[in-house]
């Protein structure tokens, strides 16, 4: 099995799963980028998978739908275009074909519905495709959600097992590792990841997937009770956070506002 990104609008990825003759595609925002890899590379496209309802991972689906008759698996709790096959939290597919079996966890707080696909093939074969809940060193915007939720949701993720590959859908790595090193100056696993990341664009390549082990040595949102983290947002924000929500409240706002 083959997992590839397409790159799509500024700092997007489609991620494509394939196994030299069929594919699937999660969160296709353009149409263009899967058409033009399904060509060039003999695939056929069996089926779409969506994270959560934002036009930069749907826009793509119904041009890929012009010419197909596809599942396509997605949020039951959000309008997902050509959707049929809404999924909810604890839910299992196994789309046909892919020897592949995801366990759908519900990850609100980017927007309400967001899901993510965790397929658990064992040591070195643990894949997760979180949309826009975890990014390499951040994570997204609460656009719908709330601090607790999206503090719940990063939490269950980062549960999963540490060999997991982390599929993210944008290359926001080194601007993200740019404010961790304010939060965590010491932090020296966030350091040399840095200089890894800056070889990688430079040679043009992604920084992803990740994995969730690097993500809890780097990722100041998976470290909130981290003591130095705790003491930089206390000298940002001029008072001790509570708790682990004020904790997360704080740095997400911080972020923000960077």
């Amino acid at each position: 099995m083959h997992i590839v990104a397409l790159p799509a609008f500024r700092d997007n990825y489609i991620w494509m799963i394939h196994d030299t003759h069929r594919a699937l595609v999660v969160d296709p925002g353009d149409a263009g980028p899967v058409e033009a890899a399904c060509k060039a590379q003999g695939l056929e496209l069996a089926g779409i998978l969506v994270t959560h309802h934002h036009a930069d991972h749907t826009g793509g689906i119904v041009d890929l739908l012009r010419a197909r008759q596809l599942p396509v698996w997605g949020p039951a709790a959000e309008t997902i275009p050509g959707m049929t096959h809404p999924l909810h939290d604890g839910d299992r597919i196994a789309p046909p074909g892919f020897h592949l079996e995801f366990e759908i966890l519900q990850v609100p707080g980017h927007t309400l519905g967001h899901i993510a696909y965790f397929a658990d093939g064992g040591p070195g074969k643990r894949l997760l495709f979180c949309g826009d809940t975890l990014f390499s060193a951040g994570c997204g915007r609460l656009f719908e959600g709330t601090p607790s939720q999206m503090l719940h949701s990063l939490d269950r993720l980062s549960s999963l097992p540490a060999d997991s590959r982390v599929f993210c859908t944008h290359e926001y790595t080194l601007g993200n590792l740019q404010f961790a090193r304010h939060v965590e100056p010491g932090n020296t696993a966030m350091q040399d990841y840095t200089q890894w990341c800056l070889r990688q664009r430079a040679e043009h390549q992604p920084t992803l997937p990740s994995t969730l082990e690097r993500e809890l040595h780097v990722n100041p949102f998976l470290r909130v009770s981290e003591p130095e983290v705790q003491a930089q947002l206390t000298a940002h924000a001029g008072h001790k956070p509570a708790d682990r929500i004020e904790a997360f409240t704080l740095m997400r706002q911080w972020k923000n506002d960077f």
